[in-house]
């Protein structure tokens, strides 16, 4: 049964050019699956694919609910399971598909957490124009802010990714689709200035890394290695909020809309594929709107 699995995420990468980070998810989610399959009584247990029913998959989500899983994360394990099976009964290796018009549990909206406009040039201040790696913060916190990229948009770009004359970026999102985004002013130049002054020093003589954001050993800084750094700048200023590296670009978001930027333009920035996942930032906007006439309407 897992070789089924195996041909699925490997059509999921060469047909569908998913992304490292999604297949991992795809391959973690259906893994689960296989493992609450495989613990079943001996009675219930199915010898392959052809044998999964309807309530198989049923019990599978009634024992995630048990568990107290959330409920977006019951509907993306679920989403991946009906992915599967829709591959299998495509590629004819089962007759029966039993998660057709199985309803995906409903996962609950949150908003996405933004900070203001106010703590966004106190976090993007922080770094030191006197270090290295303060020059390369700076940078990485202003390019954030400027496009909405997502993390592992960011700690992959690499240096001819960006360019300064036309103030552009150009990056690879989801399903490997590239879009090339502007830059403001303040991000050019913090660009221009880790290029200039600390990059070489992070680099070191005889590397020829091509990674934009380097860590102290001139190696491609990663995720966790973005996260902690913001981490630490938040603490600095006192922010109170949770702030994580995808708050930046929810807040890059919201202030868009509100500055008057076309839901559509906003969503080619970030690169949603689908316009209604851009559209949950016109709900942050309609909430401080709510806010603001509360606060001033007399008879409000």
């Amino acid at each position: 049964m897992q070789d089924q699995i195996n041909q699925f995420l490997e059509y999921l990468e060469v047909e569908k050019g998913y992304s490292t980070n999604t297949l991992a998810a795809y391959q973690n989610d259906l893994g689960q699956f296989l493992v609450f399959l495989q613990r079943r009584p001996a009675d219930q247990r199915p010898k392959d694919w052809t044998d999964v029913t309807r309530d198989h998959i049923i019990s599978y989500i009634l024992e995630m609910k048990e568990r107290e899983y959330a409920s977006s994360t019951i509907a993306r394990k679920v989403a991946a399971v009906k992915s599967f099976f829709k591959f299998l009964e495509e590629m004819g290796q089962i007759k029966t598909n039993p998660a057709n018009d199985l309803e995906t549990p409903r996962a609950e909206k949150h908003l996405p957490a933004t900070i203001s406009a106010e703590e966004v040039d106190k976090l993007l201040a922080a770094p030191s124009d006197s270090t290295p790696a303060g020059l390369r913060d700076r940078a990485m916190l202003e390019l954030l802010y400027a496009t909405g990229l997502r993390v592992s948009e960011l700690v992959s770009l690499n240096v001819n990714d960006v360019d300064l004359d036309e103030g552009t970026v150009r990056c690879m999102g989801k399903g490997k689709k590239e879009r090339v985004l502007p830059l403001y002013d303040r991000a050019r130049a913090a660009l221009y200035k880790y290029l200039e002054h600390g990059r070489p020093k992070l680099l070191g003589e005889g590397n020829n890394q091509d990674a934009l954001f380097l860590n102290r050993r001139g190696a491609r800084l990663t995720r966790q290695g973005l996260w902690l750094i913001i981490k630490r700048y938040v603490e600095q200023v006192g922010i109170t909020e949770n702030v994580t590296p995808h708050t930046l670009r929810h807040s890059f978001a919201t202030h868009m809309l509100r500055g008057g930027a076309d839901l559509r333009e906003v969503q080619q920035m970030l690169g949603h594929a689908n316009i209604s996942t851009t559209q949950i930032y016109t709900q942050v906007t309609d909430e401080r709107l709510r806010e603001v006439y509360d606060e001033a309407h007399p008879r409000a």
